[in-house]
Parts: structure tokens; sequence; C-alpha cells
């Protein structure tokens, strides 16, 4: 009984890779992120709404830092996920899509996770961990 426990834990053990959701896309490099934002400051007077974005200095080629909800916030590579040498994804006049409009037009969709919404893109907008304080109005985005 004791060998047949080991042998399914084992097994399943082994096929944990091959479901989980944490995957890098291909050719996108991985760069440490560290980043701290007092949203007093004035230069991040846009995510005091939800729905709004800013661009920011970091990651591979500049971060989206995108206000979801009152207390929910999402920061993503602008690196498109399709050609990392083709430049950056901006973000879409209605804002809640961030698109490559120079190589694939792909379109992503920053209120799901930057899933694909159209385009020849096979991987969503890289993620980033973002942590949010309200009592000191300040959100930390690592890697």
């Amino acid at each position: 009984m004791k060998a047949k426990i080991l042998f399914l834990l084992g097994f399943t053990s082994l096929l944990v890779p091959f479901f989980s959701c944490n995957y890098e896309q291909p050719g996108i490099p991985v760069v440490p992120v560290d980043i701290e934002l007092n949203l007093n400051d004035p230069q991040y007077f846009e995510l005091k709404s939800s729905g709004n974005f800013v661009y920011i200095t970091g990651g591979v080629n500049g971060i989206i830092v995108y206000r979801k909800s009152s207390d929910e916030f999402c920061a993503y590579e602008r690196t498109c996920p399709h050609d990392p040498d083709c430049g950056r994804v901006t973000v879409d006049a209605d804002v809640f899509f961030a698109q490559d409009t120079v190589c694939c037009n792909s379109k992503f969709s920053l209120d799901v996770d930057g899933a694909v919404v159209s385009g020849d893109s096979k991987f969503p907008l890289r993620m980033y961990s973002v942590s949010y304080s309200a009592n000191q109005n300040r959100i930390w985005i690592k890697n």
C-alpha cells in the first residue's frame, strides 16, 4: 500500500510542470524587477482612478501599470510576446487593451491578465507580481 502511494505521489509530481500556468515566453529575457511606486507622487496621478494606466521604466522594454479596481493593480511587460525584437506594445485608446501596432497587430486584454484578444501572438503579455498597500498608498512590482 505504501509503495502505491509513493508511486502515485512521484508520478503526480512529474505531471505538475506540464499543467502549470507559470511559463516564460520564448525570446523575452528575464531581468530582475523590484520597483516601488508612491502613488502620491504626481507622475502617477492617472493611477488614482480604476481603468487608468501609466508607463514606467523597468523590465525589458518598460512596464504598463494598470489600475484594475480600487484595490487591484496589474503590471505588464511592454515587450511583445509574439516578436520580442519588434519593440513595445502600447495601450490602445480605449485603455482596456494593449497592442503591438508595428509587427503582428496582436491585441492584449489589460483586464484579463494580458490575454491575447486578437492577432498572431500565441502568448499573453508577461505579468509581474504587484502588491498594494492602501494605508501607504504604494505598490511594489516584482518578478
